[in-house]
């Protein structure tokens, strides 16, 4: 079971930075926006926000290089995310929270990891792109601590037609309810997300090869 929870990480990510990049692009091309909108010129609180956001794009870019080299502290660069929380735009800070619970549960601090998804998922100012995403990670992180029917309960609403991350909570939502001892209900949530044409392929193979390995 371990490999299926490292599979759906994964995905998730690939899923995650695609829609990331396809609604709000990289803060690269947030820059060249900035630049371009500071051609015209800006003047009084305009100029102020133009520099405030470029000088957080700066610092989170900087963090972003930093974390990537090899050996380095990801404790230290997960409170380093943290500390721009406090001044960065909203844009900034939500994808800030995110990058540092990330980072905070790769070494362990897991506690502290919830607790800035829950940030992100209870934000009601945020995109619920970012919001979904954030709830999505809670379950997927919280799987060996938390209750089924919380976990199902946070599901719930990211299952609904309409949301970005139905298919990934579907898939999230067949596995809680395996390790439930469901597998009846496990393996009909499966296999209706294998037969779903509307949801990535990966994971209607991944979904379905679960359903499988339950039929026997």
């Amino acid at each position: 079971m371990p490999d299926i929870f490292d599979e759906v990480e994964e995905d998730l990510r690939a899923e995650r930075a695609a829609r990331l990049w396809r609604r709000f692009g990289t803060p690269v091309f947030v820059l060249l926006l900035l630049a371009l909108a500071g051609v015209g010129g800006w003047q009084g609180w305009t100029w102020y926000q133009t520099r405030e956001r470029e000088a957080s794009a700066t610092t989170f870019m900087e963090a972003h290089r930093a974390t990537e080299q090899q050996g380095a502290d990801l404790a230290a660069m997960a409170n380093r995310f943290e500390a721009l929380v406090a001044n960065a735009p909203e844009g900034y800070r939500i994808v800030a929270r995110l990058r540092a619970a990330a980072l905070k549960a790769e070494t362990g601090d897991m506690p502290a990891a919830l607790a800035l998804y829950d940030q992100v998922a209870n934000d009601s100012a945020a995109d619920p792109l970012y919001r979904g995403l954030a709830s999505l990670m809670w379950v997927l992180r919280s799987m060996d601590t938390a209750e089924p029917a919380a976990l199902l309960a946070r599901l719930a609403p990211l299952t609904q037609p309409g949301q970005p991350w139905r298919a990934s909570a579907r898939e999230l939502q067949g596995l809680v309810e395996l390790k439930a001892g469901q597998r009846d209900i496990a393996k009909q949530t499966l296999e209706a997300l294998a037969n779903d044409v509307t949801a990535p392929q990966s994971i209607r193979d991944r979904a379905g090869r679960i359903a499988s390995g339950l039929a026997s």
